[in-house]
């Protein structure tokens, strides 16, 4: 990796201040913490790190969309709260993160305390990278470290402004995202898959660009695959196809067939009348067999099985997106499958963040992928091959 880490920087009893990604879904209710706590759990190597190294450890993030104002139900306290049990140590929480107030707390702290600072978002200049707003935050510490890969695709003030002011270096977080999925990209065990889902062809066009010259298997499933069934001129009922993209499906199908990649499309689905938890006229019918007025809401089993087997045949898998419409149970079954396929596979295994990162959570299969990224448009910009912001500030080894 060519950026500098915590190995290569001296931050022994000095005031750090770590951009973290505590944007946990705090509306669902606070008592909810401890299910949605994963995000914090994973900067537990890097504040743990830094801890015990007599560090005074400031840490910043943003929660929610507050827009430039206060809101109380975004406020950082609660999740101060639950980083304090899951540290074993006191988290103090602060009303704000810039000003007089704040300089004096972090000047007061001792070796090894723990700060958490206010909703970044509270300030506009967070997220128009107001200068002056970054220079307050760098103004309270003497390094810092950047541990938050899911908002390194922006261009905000705690994000590149931050580094202007401070040396910086990548959090541990940070470290295994681009060790992780740099490593799947640049040397993988072959063969190498990319295992696509989601609901769009448009959210993954760049990703499929980067990668369909790298890769020896595709796999496509999700609302995705129904335009990849449109392109080569079947009929896929009401099911949502992006008809802008039908020339760009049927590209990557001609391109991936000229470069011998070997691509795994649904041969049977499971299709409903709606798309809801409880629609009506849930079956599973082959490719050919959509009824013309029937949703195409998941792989079939066919299909899941045929991945499964495909992919247990890999030595490295991407995957990135899930396979039906998961949040309901009877269009889950497909991911499920190949999740668990994907758990018992000997492959190097990256799972991209967003929705793929929770279904991955919600089956429990978290802890047999080999890496689980915590940044949705990060990792698919990551994935595109595109410089991230937040990644570019660091400094680099040779610097």
């Amino acid at each position: 990796m060519g950026k500098k880490t915590l190995d290569d920087i001296n931050a022994d009893g000095k005031t750090v201040l770590v951009r973290v990604d505590f944007n946990v879904p705090i509306e669902q209710g606070i008592e909810f913490l401890p299910q949605y706590d994963h995000r914090l759990r994973a900067t537990l190597p890097t504040l743990q790190r830094l801890q015990q190294s007599g560090c005074k450890l400031v840490l910043c993030s943003h929660l929610g969309r507050p827009k430039g104002q206060v809101v109380d139900g975004l406020r950082m306290a609660p999740v101060a709260e639950r980083l304090s049990m899951l540290m074993g140590l006191p988290v103090k929480s602060l009303d704000d993160c810039i000003g007089a107030e704040v300089g004096e707390a972090v000047a007061a702290m001792s070796a090894g305390e723990i700060i958490m600072l206010e909703n970044l978002r509270f300030h506009s200049g967070e997220e128009s990278a107001d200068d002056d707003f970054a220079k307050s935050l760098a103004d309270l510490a003497d390094i810092f470290v950047m541990d938050a890969f899911a908002v390194a695709h922006r261009a905000h003030a705690s994000v590149v402004g931050v580094p202007q002011y401070l040396p910086t270096v990548a959090g541990e977080l940070v470290r295994a995202e681009l060790e992780n999925m740099g490593r799947a990209l640049e040397a993988p065990e072959r063969p190498l898959a990319a295992l696509m889902g989601g609901a769009k062809v448009s959210d993954k066009i760049m990703v499929l660009e980067n990668l369909i010259d790298k890769i020896d298997r595709l796999f496509i499933g999700g609302g995705m695959a129904v335009t990849f069934l449109k392109a080569q001129g079947r009929s896929v009922g009401v099911s949502r196809v992006e008809e802008d993209r039908l020339e760009f499906a049927a590209e990557i199908l001609e391109r991936a067939g000229r470069l011998g990649v070997d691509i795994h499309l649904p041969t049977d689905v499971v299709v409903a009348d709606e798309v809801s938890a409880d629609a009506g006229g849930v079956e599973n019918v082959g490719v050919d067999e959509i009824p013309e007025n029937s949703y195409a809401l998941d792989i079939g089993p066919a299909s899941a099985a045929d991945f499964s087997r495909g992919l247990k045949e890999c030595g490295t898998v991407i995957w990135n997106g899930p396979m039906g419409v998961f949040e309901f149970e009877p269009f889950s079954q497909g991911t499920r499958k190949v999740g668990q396929a994907l758990a018992e596979a000997n492959a190097a295994t990256i799972v991209g963040g967003g929705s793929t990162a929770e279904a991955v959570e919600e089956m429990g299969i978290q802890d047999s992928m080999t890496h689980v990224s915590t940044g949705g448009g990060a990792s698919l910009e990551f994935l595109e091959g595109k410089e991230l912001p937040g990644i570019a500030a660091i400094l680099d080894k040779d610097s």
